[in-house]
Formats: C-alpha cells, structure tokens, sequence
C-alpha cells in the first residue's frame, strides 16, 4: 500500500445507518426474551420508569440503531474520519447516559463521543493489514454507572482500494525448451499476486502481457504460461541459443490506471541433434614406417558438429579402400578425433601407399532431423616409408628332433631368413649363448644349420630351448632372434629296476607256491607302446633256489615259496635273485634282489618274532649316519679341548700399549697393606737406598720388581757366558756413585737406566722408561705455608715476580699491602 495514496471519489463520511429488517429484531428480541424472561426488567429498573414496569411479557423495540460500519482504507486527511453515530433508545438527550466503547482498536484507533455516541477513525488503515475490526459498544448510567443497554458487538469494515501492484513469485525466472519446437510448445509459467481485496472490484484482477521476446513467445494473458510463437525453422539453437523475455502482470482487468509488475524471464534453447558431423576436409594424407608395429598410430583426422554435448558424439569407419585389412580407426572420446593405426605389418616392399574412405556419423540419432545422407566421407592416403628392416625368419619358431644317441656334429635341423630389404643383404647364424650356457648345440653361421656338439641324454633333459640370432653382415646391428625346440627321441638304453627296495618275510611254518610279495618295475625309458616287463628267476638262483618267481602279466610278479617250512636258526634271511626284462629294442634287463627274513608267526599268519640279526639288518643304521655321528663326537672333543686350553693360558701384556704412552708402566698388585705398623708387606726405603738392598741377607731381602735381579742373568754374557766387562764397569761406576752421595737421585737413575740398556730379559722390541728428575735444589726453596706460620714477621714475596709470568699472579695476591684489602 503506498502512503499517501487518495483514490478518486472517496466517500470522506460513509457512517450510514444500516436498517435492520423488522422480521429479524422481532425474532433476535423473542430469543432474549426466551433465554432471560426478566433481564429487561432488571435494566429498567434502574431508570426513572422503574414505577411503570409491566408484569406480562410483550414485545419492546431494540435500543440499539446500528449493525455494521464501513469505512475505506489509506484515509490521508488532516481531521479524525468521520464513521458513524451509535445511539440508544436509553438516551433522552438529556446528558444522563454515558456511551463506552471497547474491542479492537478502541481508544487508539477507533473513540467514541462519550456524550452522543459518535464513533471516529484517528489514523490511516490498511486493508492489507487488518481488514475488519471488531469493537463491542454499551450505555450507562453517568451518575451511578450502571449499565442501561447490554453489550454488544460491531464490525467496522475497511473498503478496499487499489494501492497495490501485482508482485511476482520471482524476481527472474528461468525456462528452457528443445530448439525447432512446435508452435505453442508450453515453457514455464509465471504467477503473480496482488495484496489488494480480488472480492472488491477489479483491484487484485490481474492479466499478463510480453513486453519483450516477441515475435519468439507469447504468454497466456490469464494463466501466465509461456509458449514458443514461431515454428521449427526460427527455433534454432545453432543460430541464436538465449532469449531474454520480460512478463507484465496489471491489475484492474488490464484496464487503464491499473498497477503494474513485471519479471525477467531467461529461456534457453537446448540442443538436438539436428546436425550431421563433417570432415574439416575432404582429403587427408599421412605417412607411416613400414617398421611400425600393430597398433601404432599413423594420425587422426577431425570431423565437426554444430550440435553439443552427447548429440555431438561421433564415430568413425572405413568404408572401403585397398587398406581396409592394413589399417584401423577408433574414436578419441576426449577430442572426439578419428585415430588411424597399423592393425597388419607393413611391407615397403610389397606396397607402398594405400587408399581409403572414412565415414563419420553419430553415436545417437535423432530419426526426426536426420537428413537423407547423415553420414560425413572423406579420402585418407597413406605413405609407407622404408626403413632398413632386420632379418626375418621363415617362421616365428622351429620344432627339431634328434635321437638322443646322436653322436656329436649330429644335425637336428636348420633354420632359414633372409634380409626383407630391397639389398637382400648375406646373413649370419649364431646361437645365444645365454640360451645355450652349456654350449650344447651349435648351428652354421652360413646355412644355419643347428647341430649337436655333444652327447645328449634325454633321461636327463628330454627338451633343449635355444634362440638363434641372424645377423646381417653389413649392418650387425641389425640382428632378429627365433626360439628353437629341441626333443630328444627315446632309445631303449636303460634297464628296469625293481619299482622300490623290497624286503618281505616268510613264516617258519607256511605251505608251498603260496605268495609272500609281489613286486613291479619301472624304466627310465618312454617306448611308444607303453612299457612291458617280464619277471623271472636268475640263472644261478633255480636249482637251488627256497622261492620261485610268478610274471602276472601286467608289468608285476609274484613271490612264492618253493617249500613248506623254513627254520630261522640255520639260516634267518634269504636273498631271491629276480631278472627284470623290458619289451622293447634292443632288449634290457636287470637283476634286483630281495630279501626275505625267515619269521616266527602265529597261526594266521602274522609276524612275531624274527632273529636278532634280521632285525638288525633291517633296523640298524645305515654306515653313512654311524660316520656322521662319528664326526660331531670329534668335533665337540676337539672344542671342549680347545677351550681348556684357552681357559689356562694367560695373556702377558706388552710393557707398553702404544707407542704414544711414553709414561712409566704402572705395576699393579692388588694388595693391601696393614698400615704403618705393617713393615713386611714392602720395604719403600730400598726405592730411597738402592745399596740397602744389596747389604740385606738374601733370605730376609725381598724380589722387587722395580730393580732387575743380580746374577747371571743380569748382564749379557760374553764367548764364555760371562757379562760384557762394558755393562759390569758401567753398572760398578753407577754403584759406587750412588754411594757416596744417596741423597742424589740422578745417579740411581742413571743406574736404572744402564741396567735397563744391559738387561739381557729385556723383551725383543724397543722400550721406552721416563724418569722426572727435578734437580739439586732451588732458589724458592719450600713454598709451603707450613713454614710460614712460625714467622710473625712480615715477608716480603716481590721477589715471585722476577720468577716469570707464571708466578706473577702469585707475587700479586702475596705482596699486596693490607690496606689494599680494606
């Protein structure tokens, strides 16, 4: 609703007094009367006619003149709306009623002259907001306040008027509809709505119109629904895809001075498939190596579609052409091209260029815009160039067979290619030999001839896969390689063995020509006839012979015994010779032989009891597990020793580790001494007096390590096996030195120093000892602070400072005044 809005011919006082049909008040007052016989008289009785209340019941006029109000919406004048005037039977006109209103709005919205009951609108109503309003209306008495007339409702209605414009569901709408649709084909709909009254006059009556899309579409001026307006052949996606049409809604009938609304609706044309795929070109050429191997594309070729989407999807054929079996052709789904590839070998040779016609069309037709020829055509050439080609076998592999008793330089057979270029280049054969590491086979390198260079076996491998290399010999890089199988043919050359060691027993009690094993065979060989063995007896094992041997016939035989009884005590095993002999040529045998222990067995037959040495022969170890056994038994001896040994041996280590440590070798003992008191443990005053050592008894002077021991030992012999008179003078001069001044450590260190130089114990490598020696004596004589405690004197230490920097420090903190501390 606009503000402000004041339509033409507004009624500025619509307070109309709206008569109430006879017939209706007599009955509404006859149902008052029925439900509330007395309430009128109640009422009355407040009045001043109190004194004239009738005692029967009759019919009384309504006190109330009014019903229903109406007053129109967006009133804009300066003074409160005038709507109507309520008045009552009750009032006199004599000031002495009250009119009070109540219900929707009262007070607010709606006042009422208290005095003579008119009623007025303070403010602009909407009709869109609230459309009617219900208010209840009563007299009563100014002076005592009672009330004289019931209360009751009204309605004050609001007039509609056209202050609104039509207002559509969405600003924009989008629709879309298959390009060269029919005329009125139905796209989408629109709708509108208008908030004024559709009950009061043509306000909310609306109609649609198309204020732009023409001449392509139309709308249904009532249903708002919009349908193409022109026929297939304008309809065209490829041309023009999107259209931008504007709707209008108007009210009032689409008369003149009605309000309008509008909205944007985009339609979009969607594709069929109405357009055939062509080739960019009528003719295409390209060129591929006669090399190139099955599948290898040659090119692609590129067709168009002015349709989209799945109605642009192609595929391609050959139609026809001299390479139609050299050549195929697939579709790229990504790019939608045609690949053409090799699908045979090519030969430059044979042929060098092709034709054929490829055929596009699409994957989904559309029978309804399919033109009489929907298929594209195009001309494809194709080049083949030469390349120099490797050598080519005859066939892609060859099957040889040799007997394997050919002797050595035996052919099993031949190979053969040639250079497929136009030169027909000489080739040459070889074997690879990493097929062939045993260098078996050899083959010609002229006529490629295979032959053997060795016995064969086919016991041992019965197949022989070789590869053959032919090589061209101006060109050795060009090279080809065949797979060759070779079969090594049978020959009769092995003789049948018994199928398995066969070892059976026979009861010491048994009957004749009964049957104690029966045994089979087997053979190495494979005859093409199958395998067929005899069984018999040997020679020297048939006159004397406790059993007999039965051919069954089907490559087995029977064992029988030739007697009745048999005693285990005089002879507990028995061995049967049994000749085995194979059917085919030249014929083969064998002699196995089985043995038979001589058992105790109950009276069905079953073993028992078999002597000792039977048993052993059949249960015993085997010579090979006693050696083995043997063998672990020494070696773990031999361990057991060898870790005793290890074990006892001590290990003397070198006097000095490395050859960097240049320090004394530090001794040690491990062990404690008992204290001061403890004078036996170790005499510390020979280290002091090196020449009291040799005054004490030998029984009471200890073996110092420290010092080499005298005697022969200690200095090198000479011829006769006496000391080296240069070691004896040298170690008397050291001595005697020693003696006369021991307070002096110099000379007992050179004394130790000669004794280590003659020291005939030495060990054979060199060795280095270090001895400090500080010297006679020194100027500063004791620092010590023992010494300085007997002295309350103060000394002077300035002289530290002459001793060099590192007593400096020293001679600071020594001759600092005292006062330098406070």
């Amino acid at each position: 609703m606009r503000p402000g809005y004041v339509g033409s011919g507004l009624l500025t006082l619509l307070g109309l007094f709206l008569a109430v049909d006879a017939l209706s008040l007599i009955r509404a007052r006859e149902r008052d009367i029925t439900a509330s016989g007395t309430e009128g008289r109640r009422d009355r009785k407040q009045d001043d006619r109190t004194t004239n209340e009738r005692t029967w019941l009759n019919r009384v006029k309504r006190g109330w003149m009014w019903n229903q109000f109406s007053i129109q919406e967006e009133y804009t004048g300066t003074e409160y709306l005038y709507i109507g005037k309520l008045q009552s039977d009750m009032d006199r006109g004599d000031g002495t009623v009250k009119y009070v209103l109540s219900g929707d709005g009262a007070g607010s919205v709606f006042v009422i002259d208290e005095n003579n009951g008119d009623l007025h609108c303070t403010r602009r109503l909407d009709r869109e907001e609230k459309a009617y309003y219900t208010l209840r209306a009563t007299v009563v008495n100014k002076r005592t306040g009672h009330q004289l007339e019931p209360e009751t409702d009204f309605v004050i209605k609001l007039h509609d008027i056209n202050d609104n414009e039509p207002q559509f569901s969405q600003e924009v709408y989008t629709g879309s509809v298959p390009e060269r649709s029919e005329i009125g084909t139905s796209i989408i709909q629109v709708t509108a709505n208008d908030a004024d009254d559709s009950m009061y006059g043509n306000s909310a009556k609306l109609v649609y119109s198309i204020s732009q899309g023409h001449p392509y579409f139309s709308v249904d001026p009532n249903t708002g629904v919009i349908r193409t307006a022109l026929g297939p052949r304008d309809m065209d996606r490829e041309q023009r895809e999107t259209y931008q049409v504007v709707i209008e809604a108007k009210d009032m009938a689409g008369q003149r001075g009605g309000l309008t609304g509008t909205a944007v609706v985009n339609i979009t044309l969607t594709d069929v498939n109405d357009n055939p795929p062509l080739f960019t070109q009528s003719i295409f050429q390209f060129s591929v190596l006669e090399s190139s191997q099955t599948g290898t594309p040659v090119g692609r070729i590129r067709a168009t579609d002015k349709d989209i989407g799945e109605n642009a999807e192609m595929f391609f054929t050959i139609a026809s052409g001299d390479g139609m079996d050299m050549f195929d052709i697939s579709t790229d789904q990504a790019t939608q091209e045609g690949v053409i590839s090799v699908s045979k070998p090519l030969d430059y040779e044979r042929k060098r260029s092709y034709t054929v016609e490829i055929q596009v069309q699409n994957t989904k037709v559309d029978p309804r815009f399919s033109s009489p020829d929907p298929k594209g055509v195009a001309t494809v050439r194709i080049g083949v160039e030469d390349v120099d080609e490797a050598p080519l076998f005859s066939a892609a592999s060859y099957l040889m067979e040799v007997r394997e008793d050919a002797a050595p330089r035996a052919a099993a057979g031949s190979v053969s290619a040639q250079d497929p270029d136009a030169a027909h280049s000489p080739l040459r054969y070889s074997i690879d030999r990493r097929t062939d590491m045993d260098r078996v086979f050899d083959v010609h390198p002229g006529n490629g001839s295979v032959f053997l260079l060795r016995s064969l076996d086919r016991e041992e491998n019965a197949w022989h896969n070789i590869s053959v290399i032919a090589t061209e010999f101006n060109k050795p890089l060009l090279t080809s390689h065949v797979p060759v199988f070779i079969r090594l043919l049978d020959i009769n050359d092995n003789a049948p063995t018994f199928a398995t060691a066969y070892e059976t027993f026979v009861c010491e009690r048994t009957k004749s020509g009964q049957r104690i094993q029966t045994v089979s065979a087997v053979d190495a060989d494979e005859p093409a006839s199958g395998h067929r063995f005899f069984f018999s007896l040997a020679p020297e094992g048939i006159h004397h012979s406790n059993f007999t041997v039965r051919d069954n016939g089907d490559n087995t035989a029977g064992i029988l015994t030739r007697r009745s009884s048999y005693n285990r005590q005089l002879q507990s095993v028995y061995l049967v010779p049994v000749v085995i002999t194979d059917g085919d040529y030249p014929m083969q045998s064998s002699t196995g032989t089985l043995s038979v222990r001589v058992c105790l067995c109950d009276r069905h037959g079953k073993m028992e009891v078999c002597n000792t040495e039977a048993l052993t022969s059949s249960a015993g170890i085997s010579t090979g597990a006693l050696i083995a056994i043997l063998l672990c038994a020494i070696i773990l001896l031999m361990i057991v020793v060898l870790f005793t040994a290890l074990r006892r041996q001590r290990k003397q280590e070198p006097l000095i580790v490395s050859k960097e440590d240049v320090r004394d070798n530090v001794v040690s003992y491990n062990d404690e001494g008992g204290g001061e008191e403890d004078t036996q443990a170790y005499d510390i005053g020979a280290l002091r007096h090196p020449e009291s050592a040799a005054d004490a008894p030998e029984d009471s002077a200890k073996q110092r390590r420290d010092i080499l021991p005298t005697g022969s030992l200690l200095y090198p012999r000479g011829r006769g096996g006496a000391p080296g008179p240069s070691c004896r003078v040298g170690v008397a001069q050291a001595g005697a030195a020693a003696a006369r001044d021991n307070a002096d450590v110099r000379e007992f260190i050179n004394q130790r120093v000669l004794e280590n130089d003659c020291n005939p114990t030495a060990p054979p490598y060199d060795s280095l000892a270090t001895y400090a020696y500080e010297g006679a004596g020194s100027v500063a004589e004791s620092l010590s602070s023992l010494g300085s405690l007997s002295s309350e004197g103060e000394q002077d230490y300035h002289y530290l400072s002459t001793w060099g920097p590192r007593f400096r420090k020293l001679a600071d903190l020594y001759g600092a005044e005292d006062a330098h501390f406070c």
